[in-house]
């Protein structure tokens, strides 16, 4: 039985556009009425993700159950939120909501246990709030996986090449801000990373595959797969 994808977006709007991207063309589809079904609700006045974990308020709950409700109820089978950093406010959320989730802290470990077996530390690219969240920490350290992160000045860097006047979420994918995680990340790996998250949903914008000579774990991407398959699709 084929089923519709709901995504939580706005989180930012430029990782939930490249999100659906991701699920158009990933799918084995030779026509338009071959791709699947996919809801879109994007709010991008979800309050920062970062902020509420560092303990500044408005918190996004109330926003984040809204919009797994509207999905729900708009017809979803199942919901997924492009942005790495929500994922801290989902157990307050399911306690609230009735609908199937699709994780992308869980789908981002499977990845790496099947494709990269031998994996035992990989270095972490994210804002200071999914550092301070310890999301990947926890989830990665039940494989087995130690995870890196950037020393203090460094993670300065990667917080201004995200959120900065000249960042990602600033609409500026080319130039400072891929400089910038290049670095970061070539750095992890002369620590001892055998492998790069992109644990911020904005990070694959501009940190690609080729430019790190380790496998880049890229939640967005691996999640975008398992929801083909989830919505009961081929992958191409």
């Amino acid at each position: 039985m084929k089923k519709t994808i709901g995504i939580l977006g706005g989180m930012g709007p430029e990782a939930t556009a490249y999100f659906y991207e991701l699920i158009v063309t990933q799918t084995r589809a030779k026509t338009d009425q071959e791709h699947i079904k996919a809801l879109i609700y994007s709010n991008p006045e979800i309050p920062p993700r970062t902020d509420a974990i560092l303990g500044k308020l408005p918190i996004p709950t109330p926003l984040l159950v809204e919009g797994f409700q509207r999905l729900r109820d708009s017809g979803a089978d199942f919901v997924v939120m492009p942005c790495v950093t929500a994922h801290y406010f989902y157990p307050e959320v399911k306690d609230q909501v009735d609908i199937p989730f699709i994780s992308l802290l869980d789908e981002a470990v499977k990845w790496a246990r099947d494709e990269v077996p031998e994996l035992r530390k990989a270095g972490l690219i994210a804002s200071s709030g999914t550092l301070e969240s310890r999301l990947f920490y926890d989830a990665f350290a039940q494989a087995g996986i130690e995870v890196l992160n950037p020393e203090e000045e460094e993670q300065n860097q990667v917080m201004d090449a995200i959120f900065g006047p000249k960042g990602i979420k600033a609409g500026f994918t080319s130039g400072f801000p891929k400089e910038t995680l290049v670095s970061i990340a070539k750095v992890l790996i002369a620590r001892g990373a055998e492998a790069i998250i992109a644990g911020c949903t904005e990070v694959p914008l501009v940190l690609k595959d080729l430019d790190i000579p380790v496998p880049l774990i890229e939640p967005l991407r691996i999640a975008a797969q398992a929801c083909i398959l989830e919505a009961g699709y081929e992958l191409k």
